[in-house]
């Protein structure tokens, strides 16, 4: 992937992917306004919820050994897995274990991001998608795009042409006759993957929220999909992320009425579903979570930053995002887009590369994001702060030429005489570089701010020619 800036403009230049966005996104974001509006305790619950997740995060050890011991005592079996790497190793191992060479899946944002479906693929090991956006994904050959609407880039005409070539090569094929109404594709998904679910013995999850007094395993979607993998197969592996725990049954009620609100904009999900550990009879008879840390401790030593793993992965910054709209989330590369990846991501992966650098700069600052955020994190707080740790991370030979721009300025901007001296030069350069009311794009290191947007020209007067002139008086 390149970096945000250069895959953002690549992205601009695609018409229908801003269409698409712009309509899908603002019918969310409206639906979020009517819904959170019937609440008199909104602020409340948002507060209740940050609190909560604050409380965990910081008492965290505790409550991963509480939800451990419940699991276990419950049937389940618990691993722990440091990074990407580790966790696909142990899923793979218990796939291989029961026999099979398939899985089916639930939506998950944790196993995207640990590359799970190419681990099993490298194993031979088929993973099936069930989720109708990510199984639009998946049949196409792309990647999400969005928390909640991995498909949110795709429209219902290009949808239709992705099913009719693409599902009879791994499976029930679509009809010959099929249109892109909603209703006839879903239908062909239903077909296509009915015959996946009887089929298949071993499921792959993750989690929305895990309690860990009863090690309770929480999934709430709209399609019941995730149901069917959840009770059908005869082994179940979840993988969750180490920040998804809640101490109780009582703070996971403030989080089921914050999650469907700010994600799909309903008052309640379609379906929610809870198992705990493993009971005779009933559901899988193998049931294994595998824990993941993958950069989250680190994010979790930062006290600036741990903030963002509070995220319940709602997508209600992405919603309101001037920036995402416009560019969709390939742009970012990463499984976490929008707002919250530009913070979340270079926390868990690093800031190495140039992408993961570049993230914490895919922002206007406008706020938004902060504002509809259910467990209050504040974003724009947290990409200045990674913006600086870049900035520190990196400072070297680049930095020279920035470093004596700002002495410069500080040696100007420390002496009245020099200052109006400058603003006059300013002002006669107007007639060179400014006869449009902007600067064009400027030469390194200064092209740095104006690759991105239109600098104004200096003004034809400054306040002090101003002052002087119709005052009479000198401007200091």
């Amino acid at each position: 992937m390149p970096a945000f800036p250069q895959a953002a403009k690549r992205e601009l230049a695609n018409s229908q992917l801003r269409h698409n966005l712009a309509n899908a996104t603002s019918t969310i974001r409206h639906k979020r306004a009517d819904v959170v509006g019937e609440l008199d305790d909104w602020a409340q619950l948002r507060e209740a919820g940050a609190a909560i997740k604050t409380h965990t995060l910081s008492n965290l050890d505790t409550y991963l050994e509480r939800f451990e011991e419940a699991v276990t005592a419950a049937g389940g079996t618990v691993h722990w897995a440091r990074d990407a790497e580790e966790a696909n190793r142990i899923v793979v191992d218990l796939v291989r274990a029961t026999g099979e060479r398939e899985v089916v899946k639930v939506k998950s944002m944790a196993t995207q991001e640990i590359e799970l479906n190419e681990a099993l693929q490298d194993a031979g090991i088929d993973a099936w998608e069930t989720d109708l956006a990510e199984l639009i994904v998946q049949l196409g050959h792309d990647t999400p795009s969005h928390i909640l609407v991995p498909a949110i880039h795709r429209n219902r005409a290009e949808i239709r042409e992705i099913f009719q070539q693409e599902m009879g090569k791994v499976g029930t094929p679509a009809p010959a006759d099929l249109t892109d109404e909603p209703a006839r594709l879903a239908e062909a998904a239903r077909r296509h993957l009915r015959e996946k679910f009887l089929r298949a013995k071993v499921a792959v999850s993750g989690a929305n929220f895990a309690v860990a007094d009863t090690g309770t395993l929480v999934v709430v979607e709209s399609e019941g999909n995730g149901r069917m993998c959840l009770t059908l197969p005869e082994t179940l592996i979840s993988v969750v992320g180490i920040e998804k725990l809640v101490p109780s049954w009582q703070d996971l009620e403030v989080f089921l009425q914050l999650l469907p609100r700010s994600s799909t904009g309903e008052r309640m999900n379609p379906y929610t579903s809870t198992w705990t550990g493993v009971t005779p009879g009933d559901g899988p008879q193998q049931f294994h979570v595998v824990l993941l840390d993958n950069g989250r401790t680190n994010a979790l030593a930062d006290e600036i930053g741990r903030q963002a793993l509070r995220c319940i992965r709602c997508s209600a910054c992405l919603n309101v995002c001037p920036v995402y709209e416009r560019t969709g989330g390939h742009a970012y590369g990463s499984v976490y887009p929008g707002p919250i990846g530009a913070v979340l991501t270079p926390q868990l992966r690093g800031t190495t590369s140039e992408v993961d650098k570049a993230l914490p700069y895919a922002s206007s600052l406008c706020g938004a994001c902060y504002d509809v955020c259910p467990v209050a994190i504040n974003i724009p707080d947290l990409l200045v702060h990674l913006r600086t740790r870049v900035v520190e991370e990196h400072r070297g030979w680049r930095s020279k030429p920035m470093d004596a721009l700002m002495g410069l300025a500080s040696w100007v901007l420390g002496d009245a005489k020099r200052l109006g001296a400058a603003q006059k030069v300013a002002s006669l350069s107007r007639k060179v570089i400014g006869r449009k009311g902007t600067i064009g794009r400027l030469p390194p290191p200064l092209s740095r701010w104006t690759d991105a947007r239109d600098a104004p020209a200096p003004a034809e007067e400054s306040f002090r020619t101003w002052w002087e002139r119709n005052r009479g008086g000198d401007a200091r």
